[in-house]
């Protein structure tokens, strides 16, 4: 009997037919993408029409302004995700051959990177267009957690980003010799080495709980009067539980080393930081500057 579970047989591609000798096969990673920023723009609209959720002034903007904001938030996302998987991850080897972080179709992006690139962005457009920056964090806030929920499912369809090996039966066996590849006391009798589906933990702590916590409040419970609320919560929420899933993700393999097998970046002795979170601990303390701030906001 197996004390692991086998991964499900399917493939990162939603279908694969050929059209006058050209491939055509759509990934579900891509869908993801497109899925989160559709469900996404369709909270946020819901939001901005529900004129009885914000304070006397009213939302931010109104939904045209939304489809517009949308593509800043695309090149913010693509932009940020891709320069700071560079920066964060694999520094060294983009300094060697530098063009090669402008191939974007090999992969490689970094949530860290793509929300910097967000930030920048919103706050570039509200400048621009004159729209309450913190009004416009908070409607994002809500509508942000179905992508996070999205992409790691994707990533667990495309079997990467798995999490460390594990001997508990709902360890998941994922294919490839990277995921095959275990310390030697963690192999399954039947020599399968199986890992955490941190993925899952991730798709479940960031984008579900996340998710329905910051929509109750939003929708349910009138936050959206106190500008910021909302947005700390999630800078917060997302931040620990990136952290809590850090613990069971297999560190990037620059990172590890015969000394450092967990891959630390910081280190206290036998503990330490993982790059996910030191990079989520600014988010953790960033959100908790930005509630305090706004619950001594009078809601008006």
């Amino acid at each position: 009997m197996e004390h692991y579970i086998s991964f499900p047989d399917v493939s990162p591609d939603i279908f694969s037919v050929v059209i006058l000798g050209i491939t055509i096969a759509p990934k579900w990673y891509a869908m993801a993408y497109i899925m989160g920023i559709i469900i996404g723009w369709f909270i946020a609209v819901q939001a901005v029409k529900r004129v009885t959720l914000w304070d006397k002034d009213g939302p931010a903007m109104q939904r045209e302004n939304i489809e517009d904001l949308v593509t800043w938030i695309v090149l913010g996302v693509v932009l940020g995700g891709r320069l700071g998987y560079v920066l964060f991850y694999k520094p060294g080897d983009y300094l060697a051959d530098p063009l090669s972080a402008l191939k974007l179709w090999e992969g490689g992006m970094a949530f860290h990177g793509g929300l910097a690139g967000v930030l920048v962005a919103v706050i570039l457009y509200c400048r621009k267009y004159k729209f309450d920056l913190w009004k416009t964090a908070d409607m994002l806030a809500i509508a942000t957690a179905p992508g996070l929920l999205l992409g790691r499912i994707a990533n667990f369809i495309n079997a990467e980003l798995w999490g460390r090996a594990t001997l508990s039966p709902w360890g998941v066996a994922f294919p490839g010799y990277g995921a095959q590849n275990c310390p030697a006391d963690m192999y399954h009798p039947d020599g399968i080495c199986a890992r955490f589906p941190s993925q899952l933990y991730e798709a479940g702590l960031e984008g579900l709980l996340l998710g329905t916590l910051v929509l109750i409040m939003a929708f349910g419970f009138g936050a959206l009067k106190r500008k910021g609320l909302v947005t700390g919560v999630f800078f917060i929420g997302y931040g620990a539980a990136r952290m809590f899933v850090e613990i069971f993700r297999q560190a990037d393999a620059q990172f590890i080393t015969p000394s450092n097998p967990l891959g630390l970046i910081v280190q206290f002795g036998e503990t330490g930081l993982s790059m996910g979170q030191l990079l989520s601990l600014p988010m953790v303390i960033f959100g908790l500057i930005v509630l305090v701030v706004a619950l001594k906001r009078k809601p008006i």
